[in-house]
């Protein structure tokens, strides 16, 4: 129902960039990019239950389930949400940094399992806590 759905957003995983030294040496670590937090609506649990536990397996942890319609976005296991807040933007869409670079508003949710059915697809969702 339409009256249930509530507004977050997400960010789609676009790839990762190696991370280089002083010296431009590559050390080993990479950066993981995504695109810009685009706004969409679904039904978001207040929590975890039975019924949903079953839905993606016994030992999968996760804190909240987002179903959406069959026309959802192509939200998978890599990509990022704002949940319980809203993501800053800058005038070209992208997120908000402060002077010393780091995001104002990093995302809150990470993606867990996904589960998709005929007309539904179902997220199981993770609280995190990210600082900039």
């Amino acid at each position: 129902m339409n009256r249930n759905k509530v507004k977050f957003h997400y960010a789609l995983y676009e790839g990762k960039t190696p991370i280089t030294d002083d010296y431009g040496n590559v050390t080993g670590e990479y950066e993981v990019q995504h695109g810009k937090p685009t706004e969409f609506f679904a039904n978001i649990s207040a929590a975890k239950g039975e019924t949903q536990t079953r839905q993606f397996g016994e030992n999968e942890s996760y804190d909240k389930v987002i179903v959406m319609d069959g026309d959802a976005p192509p939200i998978d296991e890599y990509a990022v949400l704002w949940v319980d807040r809203t993501p800053q933007l800058d005038e070209e869409g992208n997120l908000a940094v402060n002077e010393k670079g780091e995001v104002i508003t990093p995302h809150d949710y990470i993606v867990k399992k996904v589960a998709k059915s005929l007309n539904v697809v179902s997220l199981a969702i993770s609280k995190v806590s990210v600082s900039g």
